[in-house]
């Protein structure tokens, strides 16, 4: 039973197959998940969605949701909390994704993993990569002994201790979700490498592939960007927009999707809060000079992290200084990163490691040359001796430092005997006082300009703190709510949302094309609820009730929706004008560039000063860009489809009007044999494939995902 905590470490790690190409690694064999019915439905409706063909009931996805929480508070002997709940939700449904689509396709294929492959990869010559782990012995390596150990304490009768069968039980469970996860693992592999091996790639494939990396052309270009002309030198109509939609509509397909606006009312502790808090901590002060047990007493009342822990000067905050530090004395209440904080000290003594703090500025050698060290020392000295004459040290240090220190002023921060080259902690452990030492160091490294901030000291501290956060009070938290409340009170529409808030000066804020699943709204973190009242309640112009989202209240509007299909043209409308407008540049730059005569530079000069020529001599077919144009395919494919001496047209790229001239193109010599362009062309779409197979399985079963409805 030793080895239950290393496989629950292990199975933690184990990737569920298919279900990991869409979930990501938190899916992982039995860790995931909280134990007891907790109701997540309202209403109705019995349906939660579908997975190709199959209804899914929401007992159904209850009960896988209610199946992951159980295995997550196994796997973290704790039940999940709301953050980890959305989560878990995700994966249960797409577990059920694997179930009704994914592993469809795998049994209509015939993949099926025996009982034999299974034990293949537990105890046979084929090893899962977990069970190795899993089963390791001090030196890391595999103990096949172990395993069949741990299987046999399955093969016997169980324990009739009651607290022995309990541990027993659940490390049969681990084992057999364990085993379950292994086969729906190698089903997954098996699968995909029977789809995987159609693919194929023929001789011609490889010899185009050998010449789309060896070509070479010389090419001379002249680009002109689009902003050479101003965007009101054209009028951009309704019908040019129309064009170029209908043209591009494919682009612009939209999956269901609503948007909101909002407003926020932060919850602010207030003045009078803070107070409150001072007088408390003020309490708590006299309080802590006379209690006896200072520990107890610290960990009883603070709300923050380290009660009672011991202190070097290293480690020291910095908001308590030396001369304050004898036994017996209550530091505050003072303020520390926004909350009130009451130190006192337990014991003063000291330590048996000594601390120091310097700044250094190194000069390095070029080589361990005598020649080339003197250059080094030399420069050093000099830079020395500027200090000594009132040089700023931090200013040297990051103009001549040549290690991490020197952005930073040269400063090392505290450091503890044995963490630095000797010579180096000798000359800084050895100083009697602070400041510049009189001659540079020399260590391994180089040579060392030391400035000496704080002396050798050995002394330690234990501290006993209580901190009191400064949060606001129900008081305060109830005036946020009113005025949240107040403002949402009988509004409707978006015009009288917007005018409303620009007369309470507030800000308005929007989110777009926010999904059914989406846990996040703007910058409000996870805004789960927000979304569901946006697709469960919502409609266009409704405004929302008042949402508590930490330390803000939110109220809310549907601004939009776009239904499931393309997006309309009145919907992308801003988003194509900037290229439609290109468009029109282009049509205008060309016009004028064919009315030019002579050499490109002749035709740069005529058009103007934003007209750039540029030439490459050794562009290959491979590439993406051109120089000056820049990201250009298009363009690059252009350039090999000309003829040696011949010019193109002008014609519009990615980012403005390019003419080509090509100057000489070499075709690389035919080779014998391309099996390695070959090979590398398969490896790459292999990769491609493994990772899009789960995805286009999804895409083909018609998935509905009605969750929203629920929760």
């Amino acid at each position: 039973m030793a080895l239950i905590g290393t496989l629950r470490t292990k199975m933690t790690k184990f990737v569920v197959g298919f279900v990991a190409l869409a979930m990501g690694a938190f899916i992982v064999g039995s860790d995931l998940f909280g134990s007891g019915p907790r109701s997540i439905f309202g209403g109705n409706q019995n349906n939660i969605g579908e997975i190709a063909g199959t209804s899914i009931s929401r007992d159904e996805y209850q009960n896988a949701v209610q199946e992951r929480e159980s295995n997550y508070a196994l796997s973290y002997n704790r039940q999940p909390g709301e953050r980890e709940r959305p989560t878990l939700q995700s994966q249960a449904w797409e577990l059920l994704i694997l179930k009704y689509a994914i592993r469809g396709q795998i049994e209509k294929a015939g993949v099926k993993v025996t009982t034999d492959e299974i034990w293949d990869m537990v105890q046979g010559k084929n090893i899962d990569p977990n069970v190795k782990q899993s089963f390791s012995d001090s030196a890391g390596n595999f103990d096949r002994n172990r395993v069949i150990q741990f299987l046999n304490n399955f093969n016997s009768p169980p324990p009739t201790n009651q607290q022995m069968y309990a541990q027993w039980a659940e490390s049969k469970y681990r084992w057999d979700m364990f085993k379950k996860d292994l086969a729906l693992g190698r089903e997954r592999v098996k699968y995909e490498n029977l789809l995987i091996k159609t693919n194929y790639v023929t001789t011609a494939e490889g010899e185009r592939e050998y010449h789309n990396q060896n070509d070479v052309a010389e090419v001379k270009l002249l680009f002109v960007p689009y902003f050479a002309m101003s965007d009101s030198s054209v009028k951009i109509s309704d019908s040019d927009l129309k064009e170029y939609y209908d043209k591009f509509k494919e682009k612009y397909k939209a999956k269901f999707t609503r948007s909101l606006s909002y407003v926020t009312f932060p919850v602010i502790a207030s003045a009078e809060d803070s107070a409150k808090i001072k007088s408390e901590s003020e309490k708590i002060a006299s309080d802590f000079k006379t209690v006896a047990d200072d520990s107890l007493f610290a960990a009883t009342n603070t709300e923050g992290q380290d009660p009672y822990k011991k202190y070097t000067m290293a480690t020291l905050p910095p908001t308590l200084t030396k001369d304050k530090l004898v036994t017996g004395n209550v530091i505050g209440p003072f303020l520390s990163e926004g909350n009130y904080k009451i130190t006192k000290v337990v014991k003063a003594g000291t330590d048996t490691t000594y601390t120091a703090k310097a700044s250094h500025i190194l000069i390095r050698w070029d080589d361990e040359t005598p020649a080339k060290k003197k250059i080094a020392k030399d420069k050093a000295l000099k830079i020395l001796k500027e200090i000594k004459a009132g040089a700023d040290f931090a200013a040297k240090a990051r103009e001549f430092g040549t290690d991490g220190t020197s952005s930073r002023g040269g400063d090392l921060g505290y450091f503890t005997s044995g963490q630095m080259v000797k010579p180096f902690q000798t000359a800084v452990f050895n100083a009697k006082k602070t400041g510049l030492l009189s001659d540079v160091v020399e260590t391994q490294f180089g040579y060392h300009i030391i400035d000496v901030t704080s002396l050798k000291d050995n002394s330690a501290y234990t501290i006993a703190t209580v901190e009191l956060k400064v949060v606001p009070s129900d008081d305060t938290h109830n005036a946020a709510f009113l005025k949240a409340q107040n403002f949402a009170a009988g509004l409707s529409g978006v015009p009288a949302f917007k005018e409303k808030a620009g007369k309470e000066n507030l800000n308005v804020l929007e989110a777009k094309d926010l999904s059914t699943n989406d846990q996040r709204v703007g910058n409000l973190g996870d805004a789960r609820k927000v979304v569901t009242w946006l697709f469960r309640d919502g409609s266009e112009g409704k405004v929302s009730e008042v949402f508590d989202l930490d330390d803000n209240y939110i109220v809310a509007i549907m601004t939009g929706e776009t239904e499931e299909g393309y997006r309309s043209l009145d919907q992308v409308k801003e988003e194509i004008t900037p290229a439609v407008r290109n468009i029109l540049k282009g049509r205008k730059i060309i016009e004028k560039l064919n009315a030019q005569k002579g050499t490109l530079d002749e035709i740069a000069k005529a058009f103007g000063a934003d007209a750039q020529v540029n030439s490459s001599s050794d562009l290959k077919l491979n590439s993406n860009t051109l120089p000056s144009a820049g990201l250009d395919p298009t363009g690059v494919g252009r350039t090999f489809s000309l003829e040696n001496g011949k010019r193109s047209a002008p014609f519009a790229g990615e980012n403005g009007v390019i003419v080509l001239e090509l100057q000489n193109k070499t075709t690389a010599p035919e080779v014998g044999d391309y099996a390695m362009f070959k090979s590398e062309l398969l490896k790459n779409i292999n990769n491609k494939s493994g990772l899009n197979i789960a995805e286009a399985i999804k895409d083909g079963s018609n998935i509905k995902d009605k969750r929203y409805k629920f929760y």
